[in-house]
């Protein structure tokens, strides 16, 4: 698994479309700036090669409209085990997982960016430990976390 962060509007898309030589037309993009949900277990199962989901930070907020923080870890922990299991039994499968750095570590004012800041970093503390490979994209480039 793969996770790659950064700003917005930094390139983590063209970073990953070039890094992995795929394009999000003819792939398995799975994207919440586009409405899409993450994918399902049971809908990945006969899919081979690459798995992106990115905009997670937009999924975290949307599930919060209607869901607490518990039960976003709970499925975000589902995610995670279930993406490892699809990609550990096959070699061509690898999961790219996309999300956005919110504010920079600057506090928001709003009681619900905040939660939505403290939501996001969480999700993100699992992906990171999760993933085998972690990139923060910056303007364009990238640096290696792990």
């Amino acid at each position: 698994m793969h996770f790659v962060t950064g700003g917005a509007y930094n390139g983590k898309g063209e970073w990953v479309e070039k890094q992995y030589g795929i394009h999000r037309a003819s792939h398995f993009w799975y994207s919440a700036y586009r409405s899409s949900s993450p994918p399902e277990a049971e809908k990945i199962t006969d899919i081979d090669g690459v798995i992106v989901w990115e905009g997670i930070e937009y999924w975290v907020k949307d599930v919060l409209t209607y869901s607490g923080e518990e039960e976003i870890q709970q499925r975000v922990q589902q995610l995670l085990v279930d993406f490892a299991a699809w990609e550990n039994s096959r070699r061509r499968r690898k999961v790219i997982l996309i999300g956005t750095d919110i504010t920079k570590g600057i506090v928001p004012v709003e009681e619900k960016d905040r939660l939505l800041r403290d939501v996001c970093g969480r999700v993100y503390q699992k992906m990171a430990k999760q993933a085998t490979q972690m990139d923060i994209i910056w303007y364009g480039i990238a640096q290696k976390i792990k």
